[in-house]
């Protein structure tokens, strides 16, 4: 049994998606299994898989979304750890080398991630402060926006039974949800190395999808629902709700969407 199991769900990524797996085969770190989870591609996605004969292990299932083709593998994988690559990123040499040294220094800890680069139509950008990432309990932080990259991510099987698999209910922003189900009770380990290079632009990015603060306001009212969270914790997840609620209802205006904009208007008051 492999000591990690790497999971690339790919949906129509035939044009990048070889890059993602050789960044994945060239791993100094060897003791792995490389999971490629396609989500009913209608391009050269299965013609690109055949080739790396008994390499990778690839699994098929119908177009079912990011959430399910990440479920699937996890649900395969026999690893106790789980990375995983998104199909339009790439992983240097040593990605893998350091996470599983931090495991070995750091047993007790179940989830860690890296450092990552931004290229972005070609061209290398830097993050804004926002997106600036931080380690330990970050639940507040992650609030606002994903401060956790599914690509830089190494998660110990262990953490999924506790707080769940993806939520395969929502068509995008399902990372943001996992996160927050996993920051409010867990620590999030920072190793400040990019060891991630994330490729952005293209047109078929999920984080281009209108109106995603709508998934995310659904993510946040899922916690409050539980009563698991600390009265900080509440606060401050009702205070981003309403912020969120509120620009969300904004741009329902500025679309002529009035009763989705009271819709949302209404769900910030019933939280105190």
């Amino acid at each position: 049994m492999p000591l990690i199991s790497v999971i690339i769900p790919t949906y129509n990524r035939g044009w990048i998606l070889e890059k993602a797996i050789d960044s994945v085969l060239v791993q100094e770190f060897n003791d792995f299994e490389l999971i490629v989870v396609d989500d009913g591609s209608i391009d050269n996605t299965e013609e690109i898989l055949n080739n790396y004969g008994n390499q990778i292990n690839v699994i098929h299932q119908d177009n079912q979304g990011v959430s399910a083709a990440r479920n699937l593998g996890i649900k395969s994988a026999s690893g106790r750890y789980i990375a995983f690559l998104d199909s339009d990123d790439t992983w240097l040499p040593k990605k893998l080398t350091i996470q599983s040294d931090f495991f070995t220094s750091k047993p007790d800890a179940l989830i860690c991630q890296t450092g990552e680069t931004w290229i972005r139509n070609g061209k290398q950008i830097n993050p804004k402060n926002r997106h600036k990432k931080l380690s330990g309990m970050i639940f507040e932080q992650s609030l606002a926006l994903c401060l956790v990259s599914p690509s830089a991510v190494m998660i110990d099987q262990h953490l999924f039974e506790q707080v769940g698999l993806f939520d395969e209910n929502l068509p995008a922003c399902e990372d943001y949800d996992l996160w927050l189900r996993i920051t409010f009770r867990f620590p999030v380990y920072l190793i400040d190395t990019p060891m991630v290079i994330k490729h952005g632009g293209h047109d078929d990015q999920l984080s281009k999808t209108p109106g995603l603060d709508r998934y995310r306001i659904q993510s946040i009212r899922n916690l409050l629902e539980t009563s698991l969270l600390s009265n900080d914790q509440r606060t401050a997840a009702i205070k981003m709700l309403k912020k969120k609620c509120a620009i969300y209802a904004n741009g329902c205006v500025k679309r002529g969407k009035h009763e989705q904009a009271e819709e949302y208007n209404r769900l910030a008051e019933q939280y105190r």
